[in-house]
């Protein structure tokens, strides 16, 4: 028998973006998986699993209850955005660590965040519900152009997007609606005041109320409408964490966030930081992998810790840069051809990792047709001593790269 706590992960994602968070959990932790599927790459970091309808709150409380009677729990974590609440709902069942169901509710619904924020003083933008083309018309009317519509309860920037005119409010409001109906919470939409400023997120790790910011991440987005994330980087010793750190804590703690690791969005418009929401997991596409390449703090096993009640350990190991970038397609249309120069990737030990995620012949959409998840061909990771190296070392790398398409007819 293993010594080492046993900790239950609850749907571990998928291996290109999320096979990291498994695998550094696994190293310090027993860990038994509740999955959507029977498990695959999966296997070598789990000792214990069960396969349930995750879409089921019911079938989600079954599958882990059934896993607690197999085995000692000391908690249960999970970094998939769509399985918070049930997370937190199964935690309470078995009467492990974590946030009550009513806070992780709150930071899945951006319009539950915004009044909380507003309540609390914590600088945000202006937001109206609206369930009705008319009633999106009648919030820019005090909310002004430019204005941005978006799902209420949706992540990955699916179904959000900026309105500059009125005469693209239509078109918007429908986009948006697309967006918000693939939500299993809350297919309401939201009209929001634009912040205009620089995006960045805050990666935070809160232990019993107390909120730490190990990193900042500097984003860079697609073209407007539309907020797609291109790329991301994160330096250790970036000025502008020292900045950002009040406002992010003081929005997790308007949420009631007790525990756990939060992704803080906010952009800086005149220089103060205003938020734009708070999720309560591990950043998506590879933050947490890069605020460990950067800084030696990893994340995922303290997501574990502080759902087994443990303190984690927050020291910076290093003090490094790192950053990413999404490889997308100059136009919609199927996947023709994809190549990176081999011998520059042989010579070049800065380029950490170069992952495609689709095949030749795979169709990718664009927006407003496609989103992310149809968007991507693949991404790259660099390291570098700060962010203006690893900033060019993205430039270099992407002058090796190439991704073709056909147009579909």
């Amino acid at each position: 028998m293993s010594a080492r706590p046993l900790v239950l992960v609850v749907s571990p994602g998928d291996e290109t973006y999320r096979g990291y968070c498994l695998e550094q959990v696994a190293a310090a932790y027993d860990v038994v998986l509740l999955t959507g599927a029977e498990p695959s790459w999966e296997k070598p970091f789990i000792v214990d699993h069960e396969v349930a309808d995750l879409t089921d709150p019911a079938a989600l409380l079954a599958g882990g209850q059934a896993l607690a009677e197999r085995q000692e729990l000391a908690g249960v974590v999970t970094w998939d955005e769509w399985n918070l609440v049930p997370t937190a709902r199964l935690a309470l069942a078995l009467g492990l660590p974590s946030n009550s169901v009513e806070v992780m509710r709150a930071c899945r619904n951006k319009g539950t965040a915004r009044t909380l924020f507003a309540r609390h003083g914590v600088p945000s933008a202006a937001s109206m519900r609206a369930r009705t083309l008319l009633e999106a018309g009648l919030a820019t009317t005090t909310l002004g152009f430019p204005a941005v519509i978006k799902p209420a309860a949706f992540a990955g920037s699916i179904g959000v997007i900026r309105v500059d005119h009125p005469e693209e409010l239509p078109a918007a409001f429908a986009f948006a609606s697309q967006g918000a109906n693939r939500s299993r919470e809350d297919t309401g939409v939201l009209v929001e005041e634009y912040l205009d400023g620089p995006e960045f997120s805050v990666e935070c790790v809160t232990h019993r109320g107390k909120t730490t910011a190990v990193a900042v991440t500097r984003k860079h987005l697609g073209p407007a409408p539309y907020f797609d994330e291109t790329g991301h980087t994160v330096d250790a010793t970036d000025p502008l964490l020292t900045q950002v750190a009040p406002a992010a804590a003081a929005a997790v703690r308007a949420l009631g966030i007790t525990d756990g690791v939060q992704h803080v969005e906010l952009r800086l418009v005149d220089g103060q930081p205003r938020l734009i929401e708070v999720n309560a997991r591990i950043g998506g596409d590879m933050i947490g992998h890069l605020v460990r390449l950067a800084t030696g703090i990893n994340l995922p096993k303290a997501a574990a810790d502080l759902a087994c009640g443990r303190t984690p350990d927050l020291t910076p190991s290093q003090r490094g840069a790192a950053g990413i970038r999404m490889l997308y397609p100059d136009a919609s249309g199927t996947l023709t051809a994809r190549h990176i120069n081999l011998p520059f990737t042989a010579h070049t030990p800065w380029l950490r990792q170069v992952q495609w995620i689709r095949e030749i012949g795979e169709q990718l959409l664009l927006p407003p047709d496609g989103d992310l998840f149809t968007a991507r061909a693949g991404f790259y990771i660099v390291t570098g001593r700060n962010t203006a190296e690893v900033t060019e070392r993205l430039d270099t790398a992407a002058d090796e790269i190439t991704v073709t398409t056909r147009a579909d007819r």
